[in-house]
C-alpha cells in the first residue's frame, strides 16, 4: 500500500462512514486498510485526521461537539490547544 501523506490518500480508502452513537454529528470514516489513522467528518464531505487537524483547523463549534461526542481524544490532547 502506498504512503498515507493527506486526507486526499484516505478518501480513496473510505468504504463507509459510521456513528459512535445514533446521536451523535461526527461521522468517522471506515477505513479497513488502513490502521492508525483516525479520521472524521461532520457533513460526509471535508475530513478531517485527527492528528493533524485536532483542534486547529476545528472551529469553535466543531471542536466543541468534537470533544463532547469523545472524551478519550479529548483528554488524549489535553493541553494542545489551537491557541
Amino acid at each position: 500500500m502506498e504512503d498515507i501523506e493527506d486526507i486526499e490518500d484516505i478518501k480513496k480508502y473510505i468504504v463507509g462512514y459510521y456513528k459512535k452513537k445514533d446521536s451523535d454529528k461526527i461521522w468517522w470514516a471506515y477505513t479497513p486498510q488502513i490502521i492508525g489513522v483516525p479520521t472524521f467528518t461532520f457533513d460526509k464531505k471535508k475530513l478531517y485526521n485527527v492528528y493533524r487537524d485536532y483542534p486547529q483547523n476545528l472551529s469553535k463549534e466543531e471542536k466543541q461537539i468534537f470533544d463532547s461526542e469523545n472524551p478519550y481524544w479529548k483528554n488524549f490532547f489535553n493541553g494542545r490547544d489551537a491557541g
